[in-house]
C-alpha cells in the first residue's frame, strides 16, 4: 500500500470537503481517506499500482486544485 499526501487548494466548506473525501473513496481500493479542511490537505491509501497523478486527477475532476504535498509550491 501507499500513502498519497497531497495540498487541496479551493476548499472552503465542510461541503468541499466531503467533496474531495467522496473523490477519494472512489479511487479503486483506497483505505483511509483523511482531509483537513481548515490545512487544506488530504491523504488517502491506494494499492502500490495508483499513481499519485491519479490521486491528483480524481480531486481535480472534484473542482479542486492539488498536488503533491512534498512538491514545491
Amino acid at each position: 500500500m501507499k500513502t498519497h499526501e497531497m495540498i487541496v487548494e479551493g476548499m472552503s466548506c465542510g461541503h468541499c470537503r466531503s467533496a474531495v473525501e467522496k473523490a477519494l473513496h472512489g479511487i479503486p481500493d483506497a483505505e483511509e481517506v483523511s482531509v483537513e479542511l481548515e490545512a487544506g490537505r488530504a491523504r488517502v491509501t491506494t494499492p502500490d499500482t495508483i499513481a499519485t497523478a491519479e490521486v491528483i486527477d480524481a480531486v481535480e475532476a472534484a473542482g479542486y486544485r492539488a498536488r503533491a504535498a512534498s512538491d514545491r509550491p
